[in-house]
């Protein structure tokens, strides 16, 4: 008898569920790779509660200061009748279900047109950017985002991607049509565009911040 009702308990317990996928909020998606969301660093800490959003989204002070030193070089050495900068991890769609957030890219006047409060459409001639903001474990490393990220948008049409690595003091340079990717320390010049050369240890040298 005891025998019968063990076996009728197990005829009835329902089956386990699998649990529920975590809902992620889109503010916490970066970019879009062919349809899948590129996160934030730091997404999981936001989903754990130990963490917010702004938290992950903000920049540390000496990336920020980069940020506003190079904004300032770029305002006084290019043309600003023929170039301008989108800034602020400004969006650029490649594609469908393809877009991008650059901190600092170059573009020509002439190709943007009418400004139409959406995402950049139009290649950039260069791309300027401070450290990696998304989430890399898709990836397996930094580098692999790193090289990925640049060689797309460099196969959309830019001439040049230019990567700061504030923690290493590095800057990493992508061009169009070189098969030789190079990194530098960051007291090298790194030709931005003609006439435009950029050393970011000067940079902070003249402002004589202390890092």
């Amino acid at each position: 008898m005891a025998e019968q009702t063990v076996r009728s308990q197990r005829a009835t317990r329902k089956p386990r569920q699998a649990p529920r996928p975590v809902a992620i909020p889109t503010a916490l998606i970066y970019e879009e790779w062919d349809g899948k969301p590129i996160y934030y660093k730091g997404y999981r800490d936001v989903l754990a509660g130990t963490k917010t959003v702004e938290e992950i989204m903000s920049c540390s002070d000496l990336q920020g200061i980069i940020v506003y030193l190079l904004n300032g070089f770029l305002y006084t050495h290019l043309n600003r009748k023929l170039y301008t900068v989108g800034t602020n991890e400004s969006g650029l769609h490649l594609a469908a279900n393809n877009n991008v957030a650059n901190d600092l890219a170059i573009y020509e006047k002439a190709k943007i047109g009418k400004l139409k409060g959406k995402y950049f459409s139009v290649s950039p001639l260069v791309v300027i950017e401070v450290d990696i903001k998304a989430d890399v474990g898709d990836f397996g490393d930094e580098s692999s985002y790193l090289f990925q990220k640049a060689k797309k948008i460099l196969d959309f049409g830019a001439q040049r991607v230019i990567w700061i690595l504030t923690e290493f003091r590095k800057v990493f340079i992508a061009e169009q049509g070189q098969k030789q990717w190079t990194i530098t320390d960051w007291d090298q010049d790194v030709l931005v565009m003609e006439n435009c050369v950029l050393n970011i240890k000067t940079l902070l040298d003249e402002e004589e911040i202390d890092y």
